[in-house]
């Protein structure tokens, strides 16, 4: 796992994730260093290696989750992931975390070893108050993070059937919005004295600036010894319209690319204008969810497509050319007219 370098995770990670430069670079040395730490272990070299679990903060739909799961494709190791407001509505949460390292273990085919060096992501940390959730039946979100600490710090997992996890290799991802961290950080940040010293490096001076502190979370009802488990701090930033776009058709796996391959396997050929992909980042920022309205919305644009090219075998070629036309189809009406053919909306 660790022959590949940070260099090499990041250009791996350009393959599928749009943007977010810098938290690629953040975790890109974070996962390699943490895998170097494993095999060092392995053959009794480590020295003082301890582990840093990442904390990823930035807003829903941006790439959290995406990122940590190319993150685990590309150093083969199983992943999974859970939602930090699911384990505080439960009253047991010792149990629903067993089921979380249990899940870890079926990605690993079973494989103890395996699932050791994995990596769990835990989305929506910054939603457990320190409060009670509000319900008989559930757990505060303090309780929450004391639990998740036990096992974050490679407290062994253990199964029903007697078989015990060492977690100490495996790497734990924490995501969350922290909505108005912005606010935070320029009321708590006080590094006016740095800013006035000469000859300093500006771009330092900013990431100094720009650095999340462990205070700066304890407003979310993060404990202290929960921030301290997740030295390593990522940020992904919002998507613009350009950004949505080009998620479309970019990666390896864009959505036009997917749709391409399905029809055609149909014998047709799907054409879309530039211009739709910008239509439709236009209503995925009009409906603040990031990147998750995408499919949704390319889905509802290809329905008709979709349902037609299945009963018209004639059809060669689809494009659509705007969000607010029908999609024209492009059919061929005789086998002696090789060449030609004709458009007909949908």
């Amino acid at each position: 796992m660790i022959a590949f370098k940070p260099s090499d995770i990041v250009r791996y990670l350009d393959q599928y994730v749009i943007g977010q430069e810098d938290a690629k670079r953040v975790l890109a040395v974070a996962v390699h260093t943490h895998y170097r730490r494993l095999s060092l272990r392995k053959t009794g070299g480590e020295t003082g290696l301890d582990k840093s679990n990442i904390l990823i903060v930035g807003p829903s739909g941006c790439g959290k989750t995406l990122l940590c799961e190319t993150l685990a494709r590309r150093m083969s190791v199983p992943f999974v992931t859970a939602d930090a407001t699911s384990l505080a509505q439960t009253r047991f949460v010792g149990e629903e975390i067993e089921a979380i390292m249990t899940r870890l273990l079926e990605r690993a085919g079973g494989d103890l070893e395996k699932a050791s060096q994995g990596i769990v992501f835990i989305d929506e940390v910054d939603k457990l108050k320190t409060g009670a959730s509000g319900t008989i039946r559930a757990t505060s979100g303090e309780s929450v993070q004391h639990a998740l600490l036990k096992i974050m710090e490679g407290y062994p997992a253990r199964f029903d059937n007697g078989r015990v996890m060492d977690t100490s290799g495996i790497l734990f991802i924490c995501g969350g919005a922290f909505v108005e961290l912005e606010r935070i950080m320029a009321r708590t940040h006080a590094f006016g004295y740095i800013a006035t010293m000469e000859g300093e490096d500006e771009n330092i001076l900013e990431r100094l600036n720009n650095r999340v502190k462990p205070t700066d979370l304890f407003e979310y009802g993060l404990i202290p010894e929960f921030t301290g488990r997740l030295p390593i701090i990522a940020r992904v930033t919002p998507l613009d319209r350009n950004m949505l776009a080009r998620i479309m058709v970019e990666p390896k796996n864009a959505l036009y690319q997917q749709f391409r391959t399905l029809l055609a396997e149909e014998g047709v050929q799907l054409v879309i204008s530039a211009t739709v992909f910008q239509q439709i980042a236009d209503l995925a920022l009009e409906y603040k969810t990031g990147a998750r309205s995408l499919r949704g919305i390319f889905e509802e644009l290809l329905t008709p497509v979709l349902y037609s090219v299945p009963d018209q075998p004639g059809i060669k070629a689809v494009h659509i050319r705007s969000l607010f036309e029908p999609p024209q189809f492009l059919t061929r009406q005789m086998p002696e007219s090789e060449g030609r053919a004709t458009a007909t909306p949908a």
